[in-house]
């Protein structure tokens, strides 16, 4: 995927400034910024919520730039927003028959056999509400309602707010695991340490613009950027914003 010169206002003010960064298929890039840098609006407009001003969005020979998300979804791109949305009344297995609507039935049972399979721990919670699941238990969920589309993109919006470390730790070989199958990732993150333990590429992300784009192992060597507050908090699990983690 090739974002090119992406501009996206909200309320009249542009949030996401002449942002052009690529998504290989295969690999994990990451996005960094603090909140307000712009990330989740970037990331709404990929996914055809947000309209955008100017720019181009490909995947292949596929134009993306102006199509609802159903039609993006359709094309490949799966979007995991933050704050891990899923029907908090439906169980697990209800959510999952929700993403899997649009297939033929073959196609949704070989991909809810897939999703967990990636998420084993899911089986036994298949008839649980989505509101009595942990934090880490509705991440796996919304990372498996998106992975039952077989994405050719998917796009991580916050994968470490408000998870324990131990949850973070079970949720990262998944992740490689997901991108080693070809699928091209790109994970939003306020805090480094996530991201570079998984990224091939990073972008540093600030007041709608990109500050940095390079391999992981150059930005490392960047101490200016690595030691922002915004970056390095939660390198060693702590809590996220809020104080707290959720297993």
């Amino acid at each position: 995927m090739r974002l090119e010169g992406l501009t996206v206002s909200r309320g009249g003010r542009a949030v996401v400034r002449d942002v052009s960064l690529e998504i290989p298929l295969g690999e994990v890039t990451a996005l960094l910024g603090p909140n307000g840098a712009g990330k989740s609006s970037l990331v709404l407009a990929v996914g055809g919520v947000l309209p955008i001003d100017v720019g181009a969005i490909g995947l292949g020979e596929e134009k993306l730039a102006g199509r609802r998300p159903e039609r993006v979804r359709a094309a490949g791109v799966a979007v995991v927003p933050e704050g891990r949305r899923l029907l908090p009344d439906l169980s697990v297995e209800d959510n999952l028959q929700v993403a899997t609507y649009s297939l033929a039935q073959d196609v949704a049972r070989e991909r809810r056999a897939y999703a967990l399979e990636l998420f084993p721990e899911l089986e036994p919670r298949l008839s649980t509400a989505g509101r009595s699941l942990s934090g880490g238990e509705q991440q796996m969920v919304v990372l498996a309602q998106a992975l039952v589309s077989q994405p050719k993109v998917l796009l991580i919006d916050e994968l470490s707010l408000g998870l324990a470390p131990v949850v973070l730790k079970r949720l990262i070989p998944t992740i490689r695991t997901v991108a080693e199958s070809g699928v091209g990732v790109l994970l939003i993150e306020q805090f480094a340490t996530v991201a570079l333990g998984l990224a091939n590429r990073v972008h540093v992300m600030e007041g709608g613009s990109l500050r940095f784009s390079g391999h992981a192992s150059e930005l490392k060597r960047r101490p200016e950027l690595l030691e922002s507050a915004y970056l390095l908090r939660g390198s060693s699990g702590e809590n996220g914003n809020d104080g707290s983690t959720d297993g």
